[in-house]
């Protein structure tokens, strides 16, 4: 069918002209019904058209579409995709992270593109006027439903979906490149037998010949990694001198720079002719690449792709794989979820992954599949060939993955308790009954149905009830003579920053009993959610050059030693490949941990958190990390001005341009800095006529005013005399804030403090105190 004939106002929406077989069966269900349709389709059959038909139902009737990317790298490559829908006078949007939300751009989109957990967060604080969108939702495409079965994602998916039907009812179209059980998908998402498609094989564009290949497994793990990568050349070789293309998976972006370095020497020993170190032309576009090694080995008709190279590279590397200047890629699973980047021959080298939070891991079977779905470039090839290389001890696994596919399960039992504080915080649920009603919207409650046994179905109210006594107990819920439920602060917190409960409770310990830097580290060394950390023999010596001989589990001993070498921007070469993901965690997890001080503890202890938050992410000195409240400054333009004695907002204010060029700033910047200090607070402390002195037995009672001579802040103020708190109070300072002090002659001498601290920012305290006399 030809896409002006079904579509002619949304044809420009379309890369091809004509809709194939797959497209058109399923186009009715999309375009001419409201109902939920499932459908499952070989990867490179065209099943982004399906999602793009939905969208275009929804924008027809006048409604917003949200499309669920499984991957962040995915939803911006679907916004540059999409600018076709732009030109149509459609506005797309990708809503990213808490800082960088636009809610105006987000509430006036009309299509929206969100990863699983952005959703999820979307959905906890839809009543928020940042996030109200969310509940606006007409129509929800989730790509790669098959996510569901993802072991630290899948439940995401499942609750987060759940919830959005509950909130809105929008249509749901979900996709997928395999669903071996797909009326289970379907009767969770309530999608009729109509629309519900299973296209197989058949709707393959390329057939599919896919073998498991075995390797002799060594002591050596790296000397592994090279029997593996022999054997993945040996598979890839004869299609490479047949002019045919090789996609090799790895576990690791450095395994994708090693793996080209070495197979660049091994196909140049056995003289495959590859490459173009002869065309001139060719060798000055490859003059643009910003990655060095790259830029050498594309030349020998061998690259590398991963998440971390620049866009352009990226871009550049698929398009000289599409042209074949590029015959073998090596790459991480990113490109099998994203890029339609199809060889003759995919070899998956690594099964086994290490990942930062959870150790060595095995690749999903999902992962698996859709890699080996990368194998066959339609018009060019009549077979694809995928290959699986495993120990011998695992192949009858992988074969059987291959033979029969895997269904997919429900993960939700795994932190049902995590995600029933949640839906209880959210007032999803109010009661026991509604408990079980929510359950029902669930996947885990459909394959419950199919599998019983394994799954528990018939004591699930059991289940749910002892579920709940837990959480009552522990003080995540509480329950009123009727019944219901509500959440605790404590659950909310948990709640609000995704917390796993042991890590709730452990923050909540530490914010009852007293913050310093040392604990809040450990703290969060410790949380659940670095459970699964570990700490292989080659880092155990840097970790105990940083920390000594802390008494902590492995795992817990590596994430404070990143956490700690982070702070002074220096982390051992031998820690730097797991210290982003765990340093981003860590941030999150101390952001959380603020919020409990401040509810639990107190302002002052908030602050301690704050600081420790902002030298963490920033790599800074504690005496001059309230330089990081300031617009422009990062790490190193604060060390640059440490180096001078400017510590301080204030030290900056006084400074001004010119001694802010004097530490080493140029004109420009040097401005723009000093201008960001007008948006920070400036705290004088007024104290009127308080006493010098006081007879013995008297007492008054007089007023200390607090204002800010620059920024408002929220601020906690809190007035002590001899050490002893007499009066807080936390406030926003934006007019002058008096707070009564009373001054009474008991002993010889009295000497009152006031101290104002920020919750929100990574200031230090402000401290003034006066001595009184008693006559």
């Amino acid at each position: 069918m030809q896409v002006t004939e079904a579509v002619p106002d949304f044809a420009d929406a379309f890369p091809f002209d004509e809709f194939n077989a797959m497209q058109r069966e399923a186009l009715p269900a999309l375009l001419d019904s409201t109902a939920n349709v499932v459908a499952s389709a070989p990867t490179a059959s065209g099943k982004t058209a399906l999602a793009e038909l939905a969208i275009i139902k929804t924008l027809r009737d006048g409604g917003t579409a949200l499309f669920i990317a499984p991957l962040r790298a995915l939803t911006n490559e679907k916004e540059r995709e999409w600018d076709r829908f732009e030109a149509l006078g459609y506005s797309v949007y990708v809503v990213t992270g808490e800082r960088d939300l636009n809610p105006r751009r987000a509430e006036r989109a009309d299509v929206l593109v969100m990863t699983p957990e952005k959703v999820d967060s979307a959905t906890r604080k839809h009543d928020s006027g940042r996030y109200g969108f969310v509940t606006a939702v007409d129509c929800c495409v989730i790509d790669e439903v098959h996510l569901l079965d993802s072991e630290k994602r899948g439940s995401v998916l499942e609750v987060t979906i759940a919830r959005l039907r509950r909130l809105c009812e929008p249509r749901i179209v979900a996709l997928s490149a395999t669903m071996p059980n797909i009326d289970d998908v379907a009767a969770w998402l309530d999608a009729p037998p109509e629309a519900t498609f299973a296209f197989g094989d058949q709707y393959r564009p390329v057939d599919l010949h896919a073998d498991v290949k075995t390797y002799t497994h060594g002591e050596n793990a790296f000397a592994d990694k090279y029997r593996r990568l022999y054997r993945a050349l040996d598979l890839a070789e004869p299609h490479l001198r047949d002019d045919g293309q090789a996609l090799v998976f790895v576990a690791s972006r450095q395994d994708t720079v090693r793996a080209a370095e070495k197979a660049r020497d091994v196909l140049a020993e056995r003289d495959i002719p590859m490459g173009a170190r002869g065309d001139f032309d060719f060798h000055e576009e490859t003059q643009t690449l910003a990655n060095d090694t790259l830029r050498q080995s594309v030349l020998d008709g061998v690259a590398f792709h991963h998440a971390g190279l620049s866009r352009e590279d990226k871009n550049r590397i698929e398009a000289w794989f599409r042209a074949g200047r590029i015959s073998l890629l090596f790459s991480t699973s990113t490109l099998a979820w994203g890029v339609n980047l199809p060889a003759r021959c995919v070899v998956i080298r690594d099964t086994k992954l290490h990942d930062p939070l959870e150790g060595e891991v095995d690749m999903s079977p999902i992962d698996v599949l859709q890699m080996l779905g990368r194998a066959g470039r339609p018009d060019y090839d009549d077979v694809g060939y995928g290959w699986v290389i495993c120990d011998r001890a695992e192949a009858d696994r992988y074969r059987k993955l291959l033979r029969e596919g895997t269904p997919l399960e429900s993960r939700l039992a795994e932190d049902l308790d995590a995600h029933l504080v949640a839906e209880i915080a959210l007032g999803t649920v109010r009661g026991l009954d509604e408990v079980l009603d929510w359950l029902e919207t669930t996947f885990y409650a459909v394959r419950a149905r199919r599998k019983p046994d394994e799954y528990g179905f018939e004591s699930l109210r059991d289940r749910v009830r002892a579920t709940l006594e837990s959480l009552v107990e522990r003080g995540f819920v509480e329950t009123d003579d009727d019944l219901g439920l509500e959440a605790t602060t404590l659950g909310n917190l948990a709640s609000t920053f995704y917390l796993r409960l042991a890590t709730a409770e452990r923050f909540h310990d530490l914010a009852t009993s007293g913050v310093t830097t040392e604990a809040a580290l450990r703290c969060v060394a410790r949380a659940a959610e670095f459970d699964s950390v570990s700490a292989r023999q080659s880092e155990r010596e840097a970790i105990r050059s940083v920390i000594g001989e802390a008494d902590l589990p492995p795992g817990a001993r590596k994430v404070l030693a990143i956490c700690r070498s982070s702070m002074r921007g220096a982390v051992p070469d031998e820690l730097a490949n797991d210290a982003w993901v765990i340093r981003q965690n860590a941030l999150r997890l101390l952001s959380a941990l603020g919020a409990f001080c401040e509810r639990f503890g107190s302002v002052g202890d908030a602050n301690i958190v704050q600081r420790v938050e902002a030298r963490l992410d920033h790599g800074i000195a504690a005496d001059a990390v309230g330089l990081t409240a300031i617009g422009g400054i990062g790490a190193g333009r604060a060390q640059r001005l440490a180096d001078e004695g400017i510590l301080t907002p204030t030290d900056v204010r006084e400074a001004g341009v010119d001694g802010l060029t004097a530490a080493g700033l140029s004109d420009g910047v040097a401005e723009r800095v000093l201008e960001q200090t007008a948006d920070l607070p400036a705290i004088e402390i007024d104290w009127g006529d308080f006493p010098s002195s006081i007879e013995q037995g008297s007492s008054d009672l007089r007023e200390v005013t607090i204002r800010t001579e620059a920024g408002a802040a929220r601020v906690g103020v809190r007035a002590t005399v001899n050490g002893v708190e007499m009066t807080t109070k936390t406030c926003y300072l934006d007019d002058p804030v008096t707070i009564p002090v009373g001054v009474f002659g008991a002993e010889d001498e009295l000497e009152f403090g006031i101290e104002v601290t920020f919750p929100d920012l990574p200031l230090d305290p402000v401290r003034r105190s006066r001595r009184v006399r008693v006559e």
